[in-house]
């Protein structure tokens, strides 16, 4: 079945810019992701398939390569090809242009060996506070280890290993001519491996991996967004005799708080206040992302939307000792389920506040402009 493509995975245009790839990432990540979709076969796969085209799209390189050859700059070996890996350091665009312009230029630049054993990608979701702070989290990844029959040499006699394959001479490719080019494939023989195992080991049948299950602690620095990408070198799958293992990329999420809203390296915080508060004046003490309090002033009239800032109060920035500030967002509640004094009480005042113009000098404002619209008119 033919991959979808990457900006209509995404719902964006072809010009799309990097913030808009995000936002719909983001926003389509959050729809299917499988923690809101137990057991819901389809969304999982919608969720690989968006994690796997944002993976290329955000990169300004691969994202060159996927518009100008589309998913073939990332088959053969490349990157998307493996189990989650998306490095450019071996296989896909190179390949295309080794396969068709090697034997011309000279051969080609490396061996035809697998380079490593599959890469795994796992997802792990965090809180807004473990985010802040930076975080071990626990992971169960289903992998392929070393087989400790036979030391991960897939043979039977450990005295007499692999040896080299009789059909590519350890190249792990053999070439074929087709028209004016030469094409390079697999060996079929040792299937791309360089060598063949004459008497396999019984475990993992000459393979030189089983499957297991292993559990690691993933390091999560401190100031990580929703969404990062954490490359774990050789967690992967084992690649089997004589090759390294694959990499581990952990995806991370980061659930939404519900005090705190991050942008960046900078925090927001609503804060609803009463009418009287925002009229007379107050102080405020409100909580940091930390698990501090602070107290802020609220000046006399303060008016809905209005912000204060906390310099250094926000959220950490990646990689570095310096915090992001903290803004507080005024809310002003109107008052409601009066009871017969607070009624009066407010009776009062709105008696007097249409008698005295200048204290709610929006309101009157506006209408001024309403009458004079009306007695404009023909």
């Amino acid at each position: 079945m033919a991959k979808q493509d990457y900006y209509a995975t995404l719902e964006v245009p072809r010009d799309a810019s990097a913030d808009a790839l995000k936002k719909a990432y983001r926003k389509l990540a959050m729809k299917y992701h499988p923690d809101r979709n137990p057991g819901d076969k389809t969304a999982e796969s919608r969720f690989k398939e968006l994690n796997e085209a944002y993976d290329v799209l955000k990169d300004d390189q691969k994202r060159a390569a996927y518009d100008r050859f589309g998913h073939a700059a990332f088959e053969g070996g490349g990157p998307g090809a493996g189990a989650g890996g998306f490095d450019f350091g071996g296989g896909g665009l190179g390949d295309i242009f080794d396969q068709v312009f090697g034997d011309m230029m000279g051969g080609r630049r490396g061996g035809g060996r697998q380079r490593a054993g599959a890469d795994i990608r796992a997802q792990v979701e965090i809180s807004l506070t473990d985010a802040f702070t930076g975080t071990k989290v626990p992971l169960r990844v289903p992998t392929r280890i070393a087989c400790e029959a036979c030391a991960g040499t897939g043979s039977e006699s450990k005295d007499r290993a692999a040896e080299t394959c009789p059909t590519c001479h350890g190249a792990g490719k053999v070439r074929a001519q087709q028209g004016f080019f030469l094409v390079e494939r697999a060996c079929p023989t040792c299937g791309g491996n360089g060598r063949v195992v004459r008497n396999p080991c019984k475990v993992c049948q000459g393979a030189g991996t089983v499957e297991r299950e292993r559990n690691l602690n993933v390091q999560v620095p401190a100031g990580v967004e929703d969404g990062t990408r954490i490359r774990l070198a050789g967690e992967g799958e084992a690649g089997g005799a004589g090759i390294p293992a694959g990499d581990l990329y952990v995806h991370v999420g980061v659930r939404p708080h519900e005090i705190f809203q991050r942008d960046g390296a900078n925090i927001f915080c609503r804060v609803p206040l009463r009418m009287t508060q925002a009229a007379l004046g107050a102080e405020v003490e409100v909580p940091v992302i930390d698990g501090s309090r602070t107290r802020v002033k609220i000046p006399p009239g303060t008016q809905t939307g209005e912000q204060f800032r906390l310099r250094g109060k926000g959220f950490s920035v990646l990689r570095s000792a310096a915090r992001g500030d903290m803004y507080i967002q005024v809310a002003v509640e109107t008052p409601q389920h009066l009871n017969k004094r607070q009624r009066e009480l407010l009776e009062e005042l709105e008696n007097e506040a249409s008698a005295h113009a200048r204290s709610s000098p929006e309101s009157e404002g506006f209408f001024a402009k309403v009458r004079d619209f009306f007695e404009g008119r023909p």
